[in-house]
């Protein structure tokens, strides 16, 4: 079986801390969803608009194109409602496995309000977080953010294994 991974959860939450740290352990590359936006969508992230739908179809179908063409492959991807999530399968090309990064607001606040760079600014966090249908424990696994890397991605790299933490 060609691994496909889709690191999700809403943004500040590590896709890319863990899917490059996960990447390296796992030698399976990693690619970051963020780098397969249209310049409209980081446009109107970058001016505190929460994208659409309609904003987001052709990008989760950029992100499918890429679990189906380069897996094995793990790829950071916000992944917010069940509907993407059911889209990224339907494009994925094979089996699809969710990680789902989630911890309490005020931690991934204040990692977004820390970091510098970064085109998504801490006043979409709610939106984020009103959009995100949080996936059963049978659609992705949960990893607490909370943890230190090394323990994120162990547990990652154990769960995709088949080996209990």
């Amino acid at each position: 079986m060609t691994l496909r991974v889709v690191i999700m959860g809403v943004s500040g939450t590590g896709k890319t801390s863990v899917g490059q740290a996960l990447s390296e352990r796992l030698g399976i590359p990693y690619l970051d969803g963020d780098d397969l936006h249209p310049a409209a969508n980081v446009d109107r992230m970058a001016a505190g608009i929460p994208l659409t739908d309609a904003d987001r179809w052709p990008w989760l179908d950029r992100v499918a194109a890429m679990l189906d063409g380069r897996a094995p492959v793990i790829i950071g991807c916000s992944a917010l409602r069940r509907a993407y999530r059911d889209r990224l399968r339907a494009g994925a090309g094979g089996p699809l496995r969710f990680l789902h990064l989630t911890g309490p607001r005020a931690v991934i606040a204040a990692r977004m309000a820390g970091r510098a760079g970064h085109y998504m600014p801490p006043a979409l966090l709610d939106s984020q977080l009103a959009t995100l249908e949080v996936p059963s424990a049978d659609e992705a696994i949960p990893l607490d953010i909370t943890q230190p890397l090394e323990t994120l991605v162990e547990a990652a790299a154990a769960a995709l294994q088949g080996k209990s933490t």
